[in-house]
């Protein structure tokens, strides 16, 4: 059995008041198949894969939407709720239709520094910011 240690955000710790290490884990199976929502409630899609960095941590949700096109989120972009097995991406569906899109034939080179720093601007992150702040044990203002 694969049990995927997937941490929320810092923004999730902050909104509850948890340490780093208090953060959700979650197990792949709650995660595959969940329905993906942006701002508004706009549903675009079901989480269709998981990718892992070197380290084992979730690195992005592979969204499949309608049009059978898959759409990469970065996990730092999510917050997810296991009970309703909802994962809701805080853009907008105008921002979202921006984000580029692949089909199984083609997956990306998801480590290269490009193609990390383009995606992670799509949703209006930068790469690595949370999990360095985690590790140092501080929050982004």
């Amino acid at each position: 059995m694969l049990v995927v240690a997937a941490s929320s955000s810092i923004a999730w710790s902050q909104d509850r008041g948890a340490k780093p290490d208090d953060q959700p884990h979650f197990r792949a199976k709650q995660i595959l198949g969940s329905k993906v929502n942006l701002q508004g409630d706009a549903s675009v899609g079901t989480v269709d894969d998981i990718v892992l960095d070197e380290s084992g941590n979730v690195d992005y949700l592979i969204v499949i939407n309608s049009e059978e096109r898959l759409v990469t989120v970065p996990w730092d972009a999510v917050r997810f709720n296991a009970d309703k097995r909802l994962a809701v991406v805080h853009i907008k569906p105008e921002q979202f239709e921006q984000v580029p899109t692949y089909t199984p034939q083609q997956y990306p080179a998801f480590s290269t520094p490009a193609y990390r720093t383009q995606i992670y601007q799509a949703y209006g992150l930068t790469p690595g910011q949370q999990r360095r702040a985690m590790r140092r044990g501080i929050l982004p203002r």
